[in-house]
């Protein structure tokens, strides 16, 4: 007898952290590019940053377990949500929104990532548990990007690193498609 176990998670990454309260997310396309339109959020209080672009990955599971050999079936996304995100329109342009996009876009190269490690792990009968971990790490690879993409292009004010990183972005989708 099989034993079926099914499991959905969601990994909800912010420019700053993480949310508490998840929203329907709109679905990573390569033909859909953001809008200042997208970005419904209320600017918070005193916020530092031009813009945030809260992004995540949701994924959801199942696992077969037969005789200790596990057949796993699995969606891994991500998600842009609008009522998370937002802008200061008197200090942002279209540069700006190209840097909030990469943001998105990165979040869909490691959504990726966790599917190239779901499809090369051999599971055992503790599926729960490894999954857990390769989305634990994902996260932080992800976070860890995100925050050296800010870091290098001075949250978009270096034009230069920008358009460099805009190309090498670019590039890894089209690699990993």
């Amino acid at each position: 007898m099989g034993k079926i176990i099914t499991i959905q998670c969601l990994l909800f990454l912010g420019f700053f952290g993480f949310g508490q309260e998840i929203e329907e997310g709109v679905l990573w396309d390569p033909n859909l590019r953001l809008t200042w339109a997208d970005f419904k959020g209320k600017v918070p209080p005193a916020a530092v940053p031009a813009a945030t672009t809260a992004s995540g990955i949701s994924y959801t599971y199942s696992a077969n377990l037969m005789h200790h050999e596990v057949e796993l079936d699995y969606e891994v996304n991500a998600y842009f949500y609008p009522n998370e995100s937002w802008y200061k329109p008197q200090v942002c342009d279209e540069n700006t929104l190209s840097h909030e996009q990469l943001h998105f876009d990165i979040a869909e190269l490691f959504a990726r990532k966790m599917r190239e490690r779901l499809d090369q792990t051999s599971f055992s009968d503790n599926v729960k548990a490894e999954i857990r971990k390769i989305y634990q790490e994902i996260l932080q690879e992800l976070q860890d990007y995100q925050e050296q993409y800010d870091w290098e292009t001075n949250f978009s004010r270096n034009r230069k690193k920008q358009m460099e990183w805009n190309q090498k972005i670019a590039q890894e989708l089209r690699m990993e498609e």
